[in-house]
């Protein structure tokens, strides 16, 4: 851009006539160069590689759940329009047009299709890793919350590898196994022997492995180690607003314990009944749960800007509902919600981003490249 624009002025300088124009366009070029060398330095400041990334799903959130919540918000306070960069992502999954949240979140974690209800596991049973593993792998710490069980297909795809997203048993395996330093959520019952086929205990393994377990919101707070797993739920934490502000709280917990390491962090954070509160058709349910979402969100970028070193994306894994907006009163915060039906849709999914390298997440882009280009941005290898 540079040369060019240079090459346009030396071209006018020709057509000058007279010693004194030229002399006053040569001094014009050298100020237009040091102010194009300044852009360029901005520009190559802005794609530093985030030092830490924040992977955020709301679970069945499409376009329409986005703007109902930014309307009720009202005068422009939502959290999304704190984001100075958006896109489009297609969430198809390798066998259907229509994806399930595990191969939905199987391609948001490791970049790659998969069969609905598979958990990063390939259609020949090899396994895929995750952005969540190459971060370990290079000495950052990771983590996730949830607003269902820790062993729900979304968090799953974060440390799982089962061929049938329902193996509740073998992936309680597989996350007391697991490097995550926290993870936040329900599906306690899960984790005890009597409540197992299999006789085992995960609790005793995470507790060897120097995990401390914990199950109440205050225990959760006051905890001050380095490795944590919250069950904060005999089964799926209860709906908003009645569950208070456990996925605020939890991700500021997290955020907490992962921001003390020096080689910085990754997690996930998720909205979980988003998808529910569509698959019920209940409007009153949606709007709860995407209030929860935003108080969440603010939280999550007002650390990042204090930051300044963390990539925010958010993001759904598919939209629930075939949600439609067909009035509202912007006002008032009201919107008139309507539902197509109780499943999933095809529809492309809206993609947020804050931070550094945020200005890649720009466009129409497939969900697969969403952790391909946190790969990018944080130095890891694509495989």
């Amino acid at each position: 851009m540079k040369k060019i624009l240079i090459s346009v002025l030396f071209a006018t300088s020709l057509m000058l006539t007279s010693c004194a124009d030229l002399l006053e366009l040569s001094y014009d070029i050298e100020e237009l160069v040091e102010y194009l060398e300044a852009e360029d330095s901005i520009a190559k400041s802005e794609e530093n590689m985030p030092k830490n990334v924040i992977l955020i799903i709301g679970d069945g959130m499409g376009v329409a759940q986005v703007y109902s919540s930014v309307v009720a918000q009202k005068e422009d306070n939502s959290a999304f329009l704190r984001f100075p960069y958006s896109g489009f992502s297609r969430t198809y999954s390798l066998n259907k047009y229509r994806t399930d949240s595990s191969a939905g979140g199987t391609a948001l974690t490791t970049g790659h299709k998969v069969e609905n209800n598979h958990v990063n596991w390939a259609s020949d049973s090899s396994r895929y890793p995750t952005i969540f593993d190459d971060a370990v792998s290079v000495g950052m710490q990771t983590g996730f919350v949830v607003t269902s069980s820790v062993l729900d297909a979304t968090p799953a795809s974060t440390y799982g590898h089962v061929p049938y997203r329902r193996m509740f048993d073998t992936l309680s395996l597989q996350l007391s196994q697991c490097n995550h330093s926290v993870m936040i959520g329900g599906g306690r019952m899960n984790f005890l022997t009597e409540n197992r086929k299999d006789g085992l205990s995960p609790l005793d393994t995470l507790t060897k492995r120097g995990y401390k377990v914990v199950y109440t919101l205050d225990s959760m707070q006051n905890f001050d180690g380095d490795k944590m797993v919250a069950l904060l739920y005999e089964g799926d934490p209860l709906t908003a607003p009645a569950r208070g502000n456990v996925l605020t709280v939890g991700a500021q917990k997290a955020l907490t314990m992962l921001n003390r390491n020096p080689k910085g962090f990754a997690m996930m954070i998720e909205g979980s009944q988003i998808d529910w509160a569509c698959h019920n058709n209940d409007s009153a349910y949606l709007r709860a749960e995407m209030a929860d979402f935003e108080q969440m969100l603010n939280a999550v970028l007002d650390f990042a800007a204090n930051d300044g070193q963390t990539l925010v994306v958010v993001t759904a894994d598919h939209e629930t509902g075939g949600v439609t907006l067909p009035n509202g009163d912007i006002a008032n915060g009201g919107n008139d919600v309507h539902f197509l039906w109780g499943n999933h849709t095809g529809v492309m999914v809206p993609v947020f981003a804050f931070g550094p390298g945020a200005f890649h997440f720009s466009g129409i882009m497939n969900n697969t490249d969403i952790p391909t280009k946190i790969r990018l941005l944080l130095g890891f290898d694509n495989d």
